[in-house]
């Protein structure tokens, strides 16, 4: 089985962290192992070569002569490899995040992928031998009753093998993979990473400036969202060159693997349908004027603006504290809202916060953004943060630890079936937001705090509905627009203004320098076309919750089955106990008029 070392995923909402909030804690990865030069990692590095060169040396050329309970065999060992090259890259991976720029840091996480690059190379034959077995055969094998709860593997394997490669180009990819597209993500890690924003006489990352755009002084937003802007324009020809260099490698490997469109490798991986994804793309762009639109022409009026710019349409009400909100305070906001829902889901949460497995501060050179990364099933996930003290960082980790308690619940699965596709993947983690919001909703004792946590969570629906699906569009147009050959940074800020201005609406004007914004969204480096996740997980928890509201009694338990679960079933068989199908378009409109009856009570309170 092809191996690929385990990747963060930067959140879309994440914000800036870390001064004076409290005591923000760092992680503590001893539970991996106790250091670079720990026994432990010789020992696994070693073990791990072992274990892959006999896998090989005992299956290759013979899998198709298995009877079901070969084949369970050899699947657990298979099992077992990833779980320990699984450990030794979150291990790497998780340090190196801490600080890019840190050059032993850096150092020990390419060599890790280097040697674990090498030692899974023997394994390449793997899903490309059981694409070869007949039908009728594997049938037979899955009749075993341990190999046959792994079905959900074989069924995926079996959607791939119309793409896929000779047996020596797929080896050959495998091997080329730490200089590929691996080595262009570190590329622009460590480009962010070592970028400075100076800010009124301060000098800030980019988070930290970021976060100056919810600021309640806007000549501070406007001077920060104009200092992004320069930054980012004195550098655009390195993120050009990034972004050109994997679109069109992307191309290259599409078209050697027969795929019809750039987007279908992240459809397969996702265990979606094209037409699913199509539906929901459809449905949230004829939504733009009812959501967006009408959102920010209310926001526009309580601003007394003629028109809004960038750096207002994070910003906060003018009736809205502009107040810090402690670490201690965030902690008890999240896990009273998880225990209000069901206290079983507070105790899985507690032990993020106790045991080191949340780094919340805000250090030179750490990675952007906000991430949940499950690590192995035999260890536990790590929750990273850059923590600010605003309202939306508040939120920011009650979406991490729904991550978080999803990858808890679904590590029981074991190491392949654990890892639940992307389009799923957020649907905890939105879900935990709402929990947190409407906790904090119905805690608002004036018409006034109402307002502002309603708008705040309209904001926060259209920055993951609508903003995520713009990112969509922006990436398709990207990457038809390269098959026609290089692009230059005017090309795509043409193509980022054009659906910009399509799902903000006519309330916006795009100051001189916005054009370049596109150039610091992890997404489109790390995980092209991920970003629909986002909207597919909103839409689908705005369902989920409404279920739940209507009829609460059992759905606890249904919730939890579903997140138990993890990648061993489709997105229509874990939705059905819920009534819900996301294959019905009519099922994103639902999604949908969640947001649009918030902004109708916005509306009402004028």
């Amino acid at each position: 089985m092809r191996f690929t070392l385990p990747q963060k995923v930067f959140d879309a909402k994440a914000t800036g962290g870390g001064q004076e909030f409290g005591d923000l804690p760092d992680w503590d990865l001893t539970d991996l192992y106790p250091a670079t030069d720990a026994p432990e990692v010789k020992r696994d590095l070693d073990w791990l070569e072992e274990a892959c060169a006999s896998f090989a040396r005992d299956y290759e050329g013979k899998l198709a002569e298995l009877d079901g309970a070969g084949m369970y065999e050899c699947l657990l060992r298979d099992e077992r490899i990833s779980q320990v090259a699984g450990r030794l890259g979150s291990f790497a991976g998780l340090l190196y995040y801490q600080n890019t720029v840190d050059a032993g840091r850096a150092k020990f996480y390419s060599d890790i992928q280097d040697k674990i690059t090498t030692y899974t190379a023997p394994l390449v034959f793997f899903s490309l031998e059981v694409n070869r077995i007949p039908d009728e055969k594997l049938e037979e094998m899955l009749t075993h009753e341990g190999l046959a709860r792994y079905r959900p593997i074989f069924e995926r394997m079996r959607k791939m093998r119309p793409y896929q490669l000779s047996d020596e180009l797929e080896r050959y990819e495998h091997d080329m993979s730490v200089v590929g597209a691996a080595a262009w993500n570190k590329l622009f890690d460590e480009t962010i990473a070592d970028l400075k924003f100076t800010v009124n006489g301060e000098t800030r990352g980019i988070e930290a400036t970021t976060t100056l755009m919810m600021e309640q002084d806007r000549s501070v937003r406007e001077a920060a969202a104009r200092e992004i802007g320069r930054v980012l324009g004195d550098n655009v020809k390195i993120f050009s060159r990034v972004h050109n260099t994997l679109a069109k490698m992307g191309q290259v490997e599409d078209k050697w693997r027969g795929m019809p469109t750039p987007q279908t490798g992240r459809h397969l991986a996702n265990d979606v349908e094209p037409e699913v994804v199509q539906a929901l793309r459809d449905a949230v762009v004829a939504a733009y004027p009812k959501l967006s639109h009408r959102y920010y022409e209310l926001k526009r009026g309580w601003l007394g603006l003629d028109k809004l710019q960038v750096w207002d349409r994070n910003a906060p009400l003018p009736m809205e504290e502009n107040r810090v909100v402690g670490w201690d305070e965030a902690r008890e906001t999240v896990l009273d809202a998880y225990a209000g829902f069901d206290p079983k889901m507070a105790e899985i949460a507690q032990p993020f916060f106790t045991e080191g497995w949340i780094d919340a501060g805000v250090k030179p050179g750490k990675a952007p953004g906000a991430f949940a990364h499950p690590t192995v099933t035999d260890a536990h996930p790590y929750v990273m943060l850059n923590y600010l003290g605003k309202q939306r960082d508040v939120m920011t980790l009650a979406h991490e630890l729904g991550h978080g308690v999803h990858q808890v619940l679904a590590a029981d699965q074991g190491e392949l079936l654990a890892s639940t596709p992307l389009t799923l993947a957020e649907t905890a983690s939105v879900f935990g937001e709402m929990l947190t919001f409407q906790k904090l909703l119905k805690s608002a004792t004036t018409d006034a705090e109402r307002k502002v946590l309603l708008a705040g969570k309209v904001e926060d629906m259209i920055n993951t509905v609508v903003r995520q699906i713009a990112f969509y569009d922006f990436e398709c147009k990207l990457h038809e627009a390269r098959k026609g050959g290089e692009l230059t940074p005017e090309d795509i800020n043409r193509i980022w203004m054009s659906v910009q201005g399509e799902s903000l609406g006519p309330a916006f004007d795009f100051m001189d320098g916005y054009e370049v914004y596109w150039s610091y969204i992890p997404h489109f480096v790390h995980s092209p076309f991920y970003v629909y996740a986002y909207a597919f997980g909103d839409g689908l928890v705005n369902a989920l919750y409404a279920a739940y509201t209507e009829q609460p009694e059992g759905f606890q338990e249904k919730y939890f089955d579903m997140l138990r679960a993890g990648g061993s079933k489709h997105h229509t068989e874990l939705l059905k106990p819920f009534g819900l199908d996301a294959s019905d378009p009519k099922f994103w409109d639902k999604g949908l008029s969640m947001i649009s009856g918030f902004i109708d009570q916005l509306e009402a309170m004028e």
